[in-house]
């Protein structure tokens, strides 16, 4: 298996959530090792997470599975049910279709680091607990719309 140069990989701080919901992921930062790689199966990042940022908005998926493994730091990982602190060696994972709304939320005042690790589907929809939004990835692409299904503006 080669090895992958992760000190040469580019940073990706993009999101291609819609405004206003971008401002929560600013501050959030990610070396994409699968796609560097040439996964397609599943993704790979490493991801850091800078004082008061968040990894996502709140949600959960139809069809993939997510899990992540804290490297570095502290996170608060936010879900339904309430707040759990995790810290470097925790993991915490994500089954497809578990209607738990989930994120990580750093409250501290240094980086957090982690491995995210997901499956990915062709076809897939993922719901955001806490805001009017849905993520559609089909045939037709990848688009955010309203929980009602009309699309925000690109």
């Amino acid at each position: 298996m080669p090895k992958i140069d992760i000190a040469s990989l580019p940073v990706d701080t993009r999101t291609n959530y819609p405004a206003p919901f971008d401002r929560m992921v600013a501050g959030r930062s990610r070396k994409r090792l699968g796609n560097a790689a040439g996964l397609d199966q599943f993704g790979v990042n490493l991801t850091t997470l800078k004082p008061g940022s968040a990894s996502s908005q709140r949600h959960w998926h139809e069809k993939e599975d997510e899990f992540i493994y804290m490297l570095d730091g502290e996170l608060v990982l936010i879900e339904d049910d309430g707040e759990t602190v995790l810290r470097p060696g925790d993991a915490a994972a994500f089954k497809a279709n578990n209607r738990n709304g989930h994120h990580l939320v750093n409250k501290s005042n240094r980086d957090a680091v982690f491995l995210e690790i997901g499956t990915r589907w062709k076809d897939e929809r993922a719901h955001y607990s806490d805001v009017d939004m849905t993520f559609v990835r089909d045939d037709n692409g990848i688009r955010y719309t309203h929980k009602d299904g009309k699309p925000y503006p690109k």
